[in-house]
């Protein structure tokens, strides 16, 4: 049994005694209950018990760029960071995960490896529709596509009409296609060391225009179809048209656009640049509107680490990904404290909302027969990022000398807390 005075279910934040059997939540019973347990645990007054947060847009790389990241180092920051369950996404690892050898391969190179549960995506390239329906059989939670270059060559980008001929089959299949929504016709070249030089090089516009051709392709096929790491705010009054008309669209954004704005990022500051963009402070308000009138329906970290050689002080030239696996929870939390937003609103968009997107039916919920996954969280102690204590493959963070406010304690995998030996699971869709 874990006792907290505070605890986020689905009926709010309430005192409670949650009762562990076998892995699962048995019960959520009155704080004051009786034990009749073989181990208690009370957390601290300065604790809050969440739901372990499910992170679904996660770059492992492994196999193939370990050096850039391996799924014990990732999934060993995911706990930290109070990420209980992790979708894989199904590039920068070697081979990228476009049929079912290559899952087969990616899940063997996960077995035995991983300090929390972990699924994955497919991928949707030119020339593999035919192969959806076999990665679809095999367990993945949908696929992912790039509607420009995706920056390996391995994973090749979806013009229009191949675009709307996998979604054909994805809504066959009843799955859904994340989509990286940007155009490449408006977009520039970027180099040298300037931020605004970079931001320039990829205007809002790039996304307006990519969203509305998911949308479009959407309405068409009548396949469900997610935007990927949602940047730029004029995409929302197009998505939310959307939505109310019946399509089935959704969409997701990350901690960093969150939190950052482009004039926080210095010269040369490559630790920060993503695709797409960090952009404005007015912008970066707009996205928390976009969340609390649901128009976008998660956070997700979109953790896409490298080699610190990588992260060269050319804006052209660096690569474009952030590692937040391990802060997101307290990068959002700090954010949404002061923006008066509550942690049962951070909890929904961070671990409800994403268990739901993917069917992960016993997670992302503190409830009576799902996983216990939990997590003890000091919502009011504060922290310094340092990149180098981040566990994480290598010390790059965006998010480093950044005082963040709550504090992750512990993490219980399915009632035991994550430790040195790998308990995680492999998750199919539909299994859990």
């Amino acid at each position: 049994m874990i006792r907290a005075r505070r605890c986020v279910t689905p009926a709010g934040e309430v005192p409670a005694a949650v009762r562990v059997r076998a892995g699962r939540i048995a019960a959520v019973e009155p704080f004051d209950a009786d034990a009749g347990a073989d181990d208690v645990v009370d957390l601290a007054d300065d604790e809050v018990l969440l739901p372990g947060l499910v992170d679904t847009h996660v770059h492992v790389n492994d196999p193939g760029r370990a050096e850039w990241e391996g799924f014990p180092t990732a999934t060993r920051a995911a706990a930290a960071g109070g990420v209980t369950t992790l979708i894989d996404m199904p590039l920068n690892s070697l081979p990228p995960t476009t049929d079912a050898r290559a899952l087969e391969i990616k899940r063997a190179a996960a077995r035995g490896r991983c300090h929390v549960d972990v699924g994955f995506w497919g991928g949707a390239v030119p020339g593999n529709a035919r192969e959806l329906p076999a990665l679809h059989r095999a367990g993945v939670f949908g696929f992912k596509c790039f509607l420009l270059d995706s920056g390996v060559a391995e994973f090749g980008c979806l013009r229009p009409a191949e675009l709307e001929e996998h979604l054909a089959v994805i809504a066959d299949l009843d799955s859904t296609m994340l989509c990286h929504a940007e155009d490449d016709a408006v977009i520039g070249r970027a180099r040298g060391r300037d931020y605004p030089g970079f931001l320039a090089s990829r205007p809002a516009e790039a996304e307006t225009n990519a969203v509305e051709l998911v949308i479009a392709a959407a309405r068409r096929t009548s396949a469900r179809a997610h935007v990927v790491h949602l940047s730029a705010a004029g995409s929302l009054p197009l998505l939310a048209a959307a939505q109310a008309s019946g399509v089935r669209v959704t969409a997701e954004t990350c901690p960093h656009y969150l939190v950052f704005h482009a004039d926080d990022i210095p010269d040369g500051a490559t630790a920060f640049k993503c695709c797409p963009p960090i952009r404005d402070a007015a912008n970066r308000d707009a996205l928390w509107q976009g969340l609390l009138d649901g128009t976008i329906s998660m956070v997700v970290s979109d953790h896409s680490p490298c080699t610190p050689e990588l992260k060269r002080p050319d804006f052209g030239a660096a690569w474009g990904g952030i590692a937040g696996l391990q802060v997101g929870l307290s990068a959002v939390w700090t954010a949404a404290h002061a923006r008066g937003i509550p942690l049962t609103t951070v909890v929904r968009w961070m671990a409800t909302a994403p268990a739901e997107f993917v069917g992960l039916r016993r997670k992302g919920r503190i409830a009576e027969g799902c996983d216990a996954d939990l997590v003890a969280f000091a919502p009011d102690e504060e922290s310094v990022v340092d990149a180098r204590t981040l566990l994480h493959r290598n010390p790059v963070s965006a998010y480093h000398g950044l005082r963040l406010r709550g504090v992750v304690r512990t993490t219980w995998l399915r009632g035991e807390p994550v430790a040195e030996r790998p308990r995680g699971e492999l998750l199919e869709r539909g299994t859990a």
